[in-house]
């Protein structure tokens, strides 16, 4: 234990060293700069911080403040860039480490009600000792700071606004949709717990369930879950009305944008939404190191509105933005709903059993990796749709379009599944299929299921995860389901088979979103 703690101290050093010197003048106290400090967080836990000033500040004026609580394994100094450009416009800004991560105190608890009780405390501290202004506070940041910003703006009425970026509504949505365990961002976020932060002993028991497929902590694991989402507390956050602004990308394999999307519609307040190409924090990585960057300068933007009172228009634009992974800029609508405003149907017809326990060469690739390399290159997980060996694997494929299908939102499958086991996983999958057939994955969803009898058919109704995406002229769509895919957990019983089937009184289809022409 001592030589790890020796060597995260390390490491936060270096990298503190490393940012501070990349910002320049934040580091210089005699122009407002940077001040490291200790807080007292909830039960007495020292929280590690640093505090960024106006120029200008002297006393004489109260100034918005923004509270940014750090990402999951990352030191203090993570919003540096960001801060000092923030204050040079006219913010305090305070951003710490959370409990259990790096030299902060305390154990990691997941954003449980201690870390919410935190940022209050924070917010405590920053009213105390800055000039901080008690009537325009803010909170925001990317992933784990996203939870735990939502989380408690829900029970602070003081936050008015918040900047969520690259995070969750409803964990168990995000790591245990369609009662899978998604096995990949599991262990990520298992392995740099344990490299920068202590775990507490139910954190720790959590893992292990999601490592070992422990149906008898399931219930156990859910309202864990519940308790450490804002939709558990979504009336209390409508009645706080913070205006928020989410923003993920359509990769992300931690967080997929789903359940964001869902999180969005319920919101009674000022709202913005946006989705872009990437995979977990990939789309604001570049604006840590202080270069343009789309997502801080809108959430910049966002606080300018709602906090400053400027009017730089954001509240007149389209509320819902969205950015094809295909090309293009931004597109704006007025909601969710009007995102994929028309639905093409392909037919599941007949009747396809598959054998399950093999990879069938259909997958979603490797957590974070795959992602960035759509975003950059454009280049998705791939597949020889001709090539799948349907032993193992089933595939429905549409006709030839004669113009480009613009699939905006979620795709929905539904189908009829007869098993030979109580237990089963099966992998969707919906690629864009090109004249050699070659495929490239357009959007994937796991689906689980416990206690069904076997040999006894049951609908299947099952969401992929939302995208945009263009499928050029003279592709298909396919969709292929097959039962393994690294990055989820896999409950089938050795040598079990599945039964697709399309009833003459209940077909079997997907559902394709596509925007209006």
């Amino acid at each position: 234990m001592g030589h790890r703690r020796a060597l995260r101290t390390t490491a936060v050093g270096l990298v503190s060293a490393t940012l501070i010197a990349g910002i320049g003048p934040v580091a210089s106290a005699s122009t407002g700069g940077i001040r490291f400090v200790d807080i007292t967080g909830d039960g007495g836990t020292t929280l590690k911080a640093n505090v960024v000033t106006p120029a200008d500040a002297d006393g004489s004026r109260r100034y918005p403040l923004l509270v940014f609580p750090t990402s999951w394994g990352t030191p203090q100094v993570q919003y540096l860039a960001q801060a000092q450009k923030l204050a040079n416009s006219g913010y305090v800004v305070v951003s710490y480490n959370v409990r259990g991560f790096w030299q902060s105190g305390g154990e990691i608890e997941v954003a449980g009600p201690p870390d919410v009780a935190d940022a209050s405390r924070v917010i405590d501290w920053a009213l105390a000792n800055t000039p901080a202004d008690a009537g325009r506070i803010g909170m925001g940041g990317m992933s784990y700071a996203a939870g735990i910003s939502l989380l408690t703006a829900a029970q602070d009425e003081r936050v008015r606004a918040v900047a969520a970026l690259s995070g969750w509504a409803d964990l168990i949505d995000s790591i245990y949709s369609g009662r899978t365990q998604h096995t990949q961002a599991a262990a990520l976020l298992d392995g740099v717990s344990l490299a920068t932060g202590r775990q507490s002993a139910e954190v720790r028991e959590i893992f292990h369930a999601l490592r070992t497929s422990d149906l008898s902590k399931e219930d156990a694991m859910i309202a864990w879950g519940k308790k450490r989402s804002v939709t558990t507390y979504l009336d209390q956050l409508n009645d706080n009305a913070p205006a928020v602004f989410l923003a993920n990308a359509w990769g992300d394999s931690i967080f997929p944008p789903n359940q964001y999307a869902d999180f969005y519609d319920k919101l009674t307040g000022p709202k913005r939404l946006q989705f872009r190409p990437g995979d977990h924090a990939t789309a604001e990585l570049t604006g840590l190191l202080g270069l343009p960057n789309d997502v801080w300068t809108d959430t910049e933007r966002w606080f300018d509105h709602h906090l400053k009172g400027e009017a730089n228009g954001i509240d007149g634009e389209q509320p819902v933005r969205l950015k094809s992974r295909s090309s293009g800029g931004y597109e704006g609508y007025p909601d969710w709903k009007s995102v994929g405003a028309t639905s093409r149907k392909i037919a599941l017809a007949g009747s396809t059993t598959i054998r399950t326990n093999v990879n069938s060469g259909a997958d979603g690739g490797l957590v974070v990796l795959s992602g960035i390399l759509d975003q950059i290159a454009k280049v998705p997980p791939m597949a020889s749709i001709p090539l799948l060996p349907r032993r193992w694997a089933a595939v429905w494929q549409s006709e030839k379009y004669g113009s480009a299908q613009q699939v905006r939102g979620t795709a929905r499958l539904h189908t009829t599944l007869t098993p030979t086991e109580e237990s089963g996983t099966l992998v969707a999958y919906l690629y864009d299929v090109g004249p050699l057939g070659l495929g490239k994955l357009v959007s994937n969803a796991p689906y689980t299921f416990h206690g069904r009898t076997p040999g006894e058919p049951f609908g299947v109704d099952l969401e992929l995860f939302s995208t945009a995406y263009d499928v050029p002229a003279g592709h298909r769509l396919a969709l292929v389901v097959d039962t393994v895919d690294p990055l989820y957990a896999e409950h089938n019983p050795t040598g079990a088979q599945l039964t697709f089937s399309s009833p003459a009184n209940d077909p079997s289809f997907v559902s394709v979103p596509l925007r209006e022409q």
